[in-house]
């Protein structure tokens, strides 16, 4: 099932030593190991994209086996320097994966090379359908037998509130700093929660924004374009464009609020 899960031979080398290394640590505990994200969709780009995993077990990880996993994310950072950073993914107990519950969302998490216990957010109803839909299955049974079906209208509210708890507020940053370094990244970004509110599921960068080209009118046409060229960047006047267009996404979201 592993041997080669996606085109990058160095990124199959970091999750041969994820899956094995995860296998030893949980044993018999661990139920499963997959991709979501950019390799799931598949719109990953080496220079700057994450590998996101989520490892399932059958229980809450004992202090045993929290141990052994740190030591095994030490290991992968030492030997894979390249992308010590950007492995990131949860432990999540199967009773705790079909379906998002916020009172049951506290899980072991590993971010830029460390690991700690994280709350997760909202944006979990959107991974979870990404990994029932289009998950890459490591190890263990496909995903569709440990999650449930996540709805259109579920979709829409999750992505709705993540734009009012995370975008919204870029915009009234004093010189917006984010907005200004990712600027291509929050175009992309805002494109695809549009695709998401038309049509109740989620696309990759990429398809999200070459649908919004063709299906938004002349008024983000440019902005698009100069986004998926790669043009889109360190512009203040740009900058502002993609504020406004943070704006008129928004204003797209209260439908669903």
């Amino acid at each position: 099932m592993m041997s080669h899960p996606t085109p990058y031979p160095d990124v199959n080398q970091v999750l041969h030593e994820l899956v094995s290394g995860v296998h030893k640590a949980l044993n018999t505990h661990c139920v499963g190991v997959y991709l979501y994200g950019s390799l799931a969709l598949g719109d990953f780009d080496p220079a700057s994209s994450d590998i996101d995993f989520v490892v399932v077990t059958d229980d809450e990880l004992s202090a045993e086996s929290v141990s052994a996993l740190e030591a095994l994310h030490s290991r992968i950072a030492m030997n894979h320097p390249r992308w010590a950073t950007e492995l990131e993914g949860s432990y999540v107990p199967k009773a705790d994966m079909g379906r998002y519950d916020p009172a049951r969302a506290y899980h072991l998490h590993v971010y830029q090379g460390h690991v700690g216990m994280e709350q997760h957010g909202v944006h979990w109803v959107i991974e979870r359908h990404l990994l029932r839909e289009h998950g890459v299955v490591l190890s263990g049974p496909g995903t569709r037998s440990l999650i449930e079906p996540i709805s259109p209208d579920d979709l829409r509210r999750a992505t709705t509130a993540l734009m009012g708890e995370w975008w919204a507020p870029k915009v009234d940053e004093p010189g917006r700093p984010y907005v200004t370094k990712y600027q291509r990244y929050v175009v992309l970004t805002m494109c695809r929660v549009l695709y998401t509110l038309h049509h109740g599921t989620v696309a990759s960068k990429p398809v999200a924004a070459r649908w919004a080209l063709a299906g938004l009118g002349e008024r983000w046409a440019a902005l698009i374009d100069r986004t998926l060229a790669g043009r889109a960047e360190g512009e203040s006047k740009l900058v502002d464009e993609t504020c406004n267009f943070i704006r008129y996404t928004f204003e797209q979201c209260v439908p669903y609020q």
